[in-house]
């Protein structure tokens, strides 16, 4: 896990990923794509924070382009399904994938995958890192993670979480969380991030590691509380809430991040300009500011660089969920 984070600390140091994009190659080759409307497949529910980020990045690529881009959320079986459609999809621009990473996650926890994650989509480029949150309802009157902890070891049998499904990256997080605190609990799954917050507000879930654009609107209004980030870092948004290894529990760090792929047979020639025509969207002054309101911070990588990241989660991954034995069916 701390090699992962490493890899995460020098990449988030790099400057200019348009630069580091186009290296020896002063522009992308020409192409006339995209000449007809493009699909954006998001593998997971309608507001969640990579489908809010896809909407707003897409939106401004369509404007760009000239050409109308829909987005399609496909969620189920930890992404996969949505994975899948566009892995199988013709090489040709116009079926895109929009993943979080639990991208990374499906495929170290799923044992009957129907695609090779890393050998059947190519990784374009990110849009932003996302802080990720670890929400209670309020009324159970925790003051800091470690109430929590002490409650959950102090009451075997009795603590769960719940998760935006089986296989997903707050399962993930959930069972590093359980395995850094040393407590027992169980994985409630959930269609998606609406219904497992839900369940937290409701008191029927303890916790639940949460996207901070999902969470905050419930924060404000005093139905959610969160006692911790999962990054590395503590958001900017909340520069009072310390991260969990602050919290005491170091071993429970994950980094959230959305980001853009395609069939791996898409030619260079679009990729390269899918690339360019989106971090043009990332750089323009109207994306910033909405994607900053979400609490989503800059990934500036190129598609090289983003490529080797989302092989080093997956096989990182691969030994966590062994570590905690967690298999998806």
């Amino acid at each position: 896990m701390r090699r992962l984070l490493l890899a995460f600390g020098i990449l988030f140091g790099l400057s200019s990923a348009v630069a580091a994009q186009s290296a020896g190659n002063t522009s992308p080759p020409s192409s006339p794509w995209p000449t007809k409307p493009i699909k954006v497949i998001v593998p997971l529910t309608a507001g969640s924070a990579t489908d809010v980020m896809a909407r707003i990045v897409f939106d401004q690529v369509s404007q760009q382009v000239g050409q109308p881009i829909f987005i399609e959320n496909r969620p189920g079986a930890g992404n996969s399904i949505g994975m899948s459609a566009v892995a199988k999809a013709d090489p040709d621009g116009y079926t895109i994938l929009a993943n979080s990473s639990s991208h990374t996650v499906s495929p170290a926890v799923r044992a009957n995958m129907p695609l090779d994650t890393a050998n059947d989509l190519a990784a374009v480029v990110p849009l932003g890192n996302m802080p990720v949150v670890i929400v209670f309802n309020p009324k159970k009157g925790y003051k800091q993670l470690s109430d929590f902890v002490e409650w959950a070891k102090a009451n075997p049998g009795k603590a769960n979480y719940s998760s935006a499904g089986a296989g997903n990256s707050s399962h993930l997080n959930g069972e590093l969380f359980r395995l850094a605190g040393g407590f027992q609990a169980v994985h409630l799954p959930f269609k998606g991030a609406p219904e497992a917050m839900t369940e937290v507000i409701a008191g029927r879930s303890d916790f639940y590691f949460s996207p901070l654009v999902n969470a905050l609107p419930l924060m404000r209004d005093g139905q959610l509380q969160a006692l911790a980030v999962s990054n590395s870092q503590r958001a900017s948004a909340l520069p009072d809430v310390p991260t969990v290894a602050e919290a005491g529990y170091p071993k429970s760090e994950y980094n959230f991040w959305a980001g853009i792929f395609l069939p791996v047979k898409t030619p260079d020639a679009i990729k390269q300009k899918l690339y360019a025509e989106i971090a043009k969207a990332l750089g323009t002054p109207t994306v910033r500011e909405k994607l900053a309101n979400l609490g989503a911070d800059p990934f500036r990588i190129s598609s090289a660089q983003f490529d080797a990241l989302v092989r080093q989660e997956i096989e990182t991954n691969t030994q966590i969920a062994r570590a905690a034995n967690i298999k998806v069916e």
